[in-house]
């Protein structure tokens, strides 16, 4: 899970300019502390990317079922997507903010030089995961991934990765896990970040990367109708709907779950965090939900309140453990 020493040095925006472009998009519309009747989803990266794709997929739930009168998402990119988190954290009390969230951003804020850590935030509820695909554009010459690895292992550097996550993010981390298991030095990985799964498919299929790490649900059409080729999962078990095997079948040692969830500012009384953990209870329990991660091919790893803040201190301590091995954090 080797990354390269250049990822750690990345700096991002002042903690002033990030609370400027905060209050900025404050003053266009945020809720005041406690209002009911509307929320907002705040995105860390631009549209197109797995986080976008998931904050929209619950707004329309949220829609569906009538449970807030007035819903919107808005996307805040800037600093691997601490300036978000830094604008959440700012939104101190407020119930009518929520940040759409993963693994990525709890990878980010050990990179980025983040002022504000995921657990400075109040935990609402884990909502979903899903494993990698390590995709390639259909008239690849990699016909399998024991093709691919064979190429990869014989000359790192000339083997491009593309991944819609910046260093630290979720396509990097497992490209730099799986060339850690093969035994490449990471350092040897070529590694291209795009803004989001679009760039990074059009890189693809220009062969600007000859092989790319994505979740499959972000390449989904791309995926059914045959433009990219899915060489393996990287999930404990397959997918009766992608013909590709999983990593362990392939005989890799490494499993991956990339996995999303929400997060609220600070300082929220009692009663709104109850409220929001009665909301995304009911949005849960819908059938709406229940069709999307069908439709999606979602794992539903539901997890909120207390049971989600655990888990999230622990992934926190985790990820950072880890991209401190691997010499990124």
């Amino acid at each position: 899970m080797d990354g390269h020493s250049g990822a750690a040095a990345r700096q991002g925006p002042s903690r002033r300019a990030v609370l400027a472009a905060g209050l900025a998009l404050a003053l266009a519309g945020c809720e005041a502390p406690g209002r009911r009747e509307a929320l907002r989803i705040m995105v860390p990266t631009p549209p197109g990317g797995g986080f976008d794709h998931t904050a929209r997929t619950l707004a329309s739930v949220v829609e569906e079922i009538d449970a807030v009168s007035d819903i919107a998402v808005f996307n805040l990119a800037g600093s691997t997507g601490t300036a978000a988190l830094a604008r959440l954290v700012y939104e101190r009390g407020s119930a009518g903010l929520l940040l759409q969230m993963g693994l990525g951003l709890v990878a980010n804020t050990h990179v980025d030089s983040a002022a504000d850590s995921v657990t400075q935030a109040t935990p609402v509820a884990r909502l979903i995961e899903e494993p990698e695909a390590l995709l390639v554009p259909a008239d690849s010459e990699y016909a399998s991934i024991d093709d691919l690895v064979r190429a990869w292992r014989a000359d790192p550097g000339a083997v491009r990765v593309g991944g819609g996550s910046t260093p630290a993010g979720p396509d990097h981390l497992v490209t730099m896990l799986l060339a850690e298991e093969l035994g490449i030095d990471p350092a040897e990985v070529v590694y291209h970040s795009y803004d989001g799964g679009g760039p990074m498919q059009a890189a693809l299929m220009r062969h600007t990367v000859e092989f790319a790490a994505a979740g499959p649900s972000e390449q989904r059409a791309a995926i059914d109708s045959g433009q990219l080729r899915v060489l393996a999962l990287t999930a404990a078990e397959p997918d009766p709907g992608i013909d590709a095997p999983t990593l362990l079948e392939a005989g890799i040692d490494l499993e991956f779950m990339n996995w999303r969830g929400l997060l609220a500012p600070p300082g929220l009384s009692g009663e709104d965090l109850a409220w929001l953990l009665e909301l995304v209870e009911r949005v849960h329990a819908s059938a709406e939900w229940g069709g999307r991660l069908t439709r999606n091919r979602w794992t539903d790893a539901y997890l909120a309140g207390d049971g989600f803040a655990a888990f999230l201190a622990e992934e926190d301590e985790r990820t950072g453990r880890t991209l401190g091995r691997i010499g990124l954090a």
